[in-house]
């Protein structure tokens, strides 16, 4: 891979799109804060910010968020995780202070979920990844063993081995450079697979995209999520034929 054309990222932007999460919300930005603070140590040079879209919420999710003073807030009713992380992704690098609008080669986009938790290097990894001349990153998620339980989580184990090149993708765990999210026209408005969609767009278009174990994100394992036929719908299709003794998870109406 020719790397002399491939710009330094200067700008990272973080969206994480949120309905109804406030039990869960504080952990995934207590995780966030981790992660930037590495960046900081690590990147100085990278401008960061995240911004949470909070999409129909109508429990205490608002207020999580403003209490963290560097969370930026874009309050949606649509109702659709496609159009939440399309948002977020506009509202988080649009130029701001009347600065001209940053180079998009140069624009880094970390996409997580209000349900999820990453790692302290997530940010600084996914960058590093960006300099080899990577245009998306797809990681993998590792869903909360305390939702599961011991069958369903050696289940899910035994179907997802860590591995580099793996076939997944996670919208809780995934990056993209900002000019090839543009080219292939962002997230799609839809109300799941919006994340594996822009991937395979990006694919098809000819961007490098590299899925690694890396970088895992602990999400939510509950068995009734937010997204129709999205990952708790997987993961309860995994569970249906387990014994009835197996855990569920907590139970939440569907989106």
């Amino acid at each position: 891979m020719d790397l002399s054309h491939t710009p330094p990222v200067t700008e990272l932007a973080v969206v994480v799109p949120a309905r109804d999460e406030a039990a869960l919300l504080p952990a995934c930005l207590d995780a966030l804060e981790v992660a930037l603070g590495r960046l900081r140590q690590e990147r100085p040079e990278v401008r960061a910010t995240t911004t949470i879209v909070l999409d129909r919420c109508a429990d205490g999710s608002a207020r999580v968020v403003a209490e963290r003073p560097w969370v930026d807030a874009v309050e949606i009713e649509a109702g659709c995780v496609g159009v939440a992380r399309a948002v977020g992704v506009t509202e988080a690098t649009r130029p701001r202070d009347g600065q001209p609008p940053a180079d998009p080669h140069r624009v880094w986009v970390a996409s997580t979920d209000a349900d999820s938790v990453v790692p302290a290097h997530w940010l600084t990894r996914q960058l590093g990844f960006a300099d080899e001349g990577v245009d998306a990153v797809v990681g993998t998620v590792d869903p909360d063993e305390h939702d599961l339980g011991a069958a369903l989580l050696a289940r899910w184990r035994s179907q997802h081995p860590p591995m580099e090149d793996h076939p997944h993708v996670h919208g809780a765990n995934l990056g993209v450079r900002l000019s090839a999210y543009l080219t292939v026209g962002g997230f799609p408005h839809v109300r799941v697979h919006e994340d594996a969609l822009l991937i395979d767009a990006l694919r098809r278009s000819g961007h490098p995209t590299r899925a690694t174990h890396h970088l895992p994100v602990l999400t939510s394992g509950r068995l009734r999520g937010r997204a129709p036929a999205g990952f708790a719908a997987y993961l309860l299709g995994l569970a249906a034929d387990l014994t009835p003794s197996a855990p569920a998870a907590r139970a939440l109406p569907d989106a």
